[in-house]
């Protein structure tokens, strides 16, 4: 009988604790990832000299056509041709040569090239994370 009133207990603690408000939690926040996507694609692909060419942009996501500049004419290279598709919810996909290379989260753990950034949506106002 004990264990059974303990466990009511800790589930309405639990329940209190859901409860409770969260004020700072309520508020939009904005994410702003920034990629060095030469450098990214350089660290996926290999190679040097990555070049973006071309943009589209819509409701979900922003796809990048990239291309190696110089692909070694000394060495008779193909330049290879790459996609970049940044999602706007954080996630992205690579394809190099039509092979997918990278697709998933983008974090700052998942690439030295990415960077993210939080700030207030309604202050424009850095919030640092611990």
């Amino acid at each position: 009988m004990t264990d059974q009133n303990e466990l009511q207990t800790k589930l309405l603690e639990l329940i209190e604790l859901n409860n409770f408000s969260h004020p700072a939690w309520d508020e939009p926040i904005i994410c702003r990832v920034e990629v060095d996507l030469p450098g990214w694609l350089s660290q996926l692909a290999g190679g040097n000299d990555w070049e973006v060419y071309g943009e589209d942009e819509d409701e979900t996501c922003i796809s990048f056509a990239m291309r190696q500049k110089n692909a070694t004419k000394a060495a008779k290279i193909a330049p290879k041709n790459a996609e970049v598709t940044l999602y706007h919810n954080g996630y992205a996909v690579v394809d190099v040569e039509g092979k997918a290379l990278f697709d998933g989260t983008l974090t700052s753990g998942t690439s030295n090239c990415a960077h993210l950034s939080y700030f207030h949506a309604d202050s424009g106002e850095p919030i640092t994370l611990n």
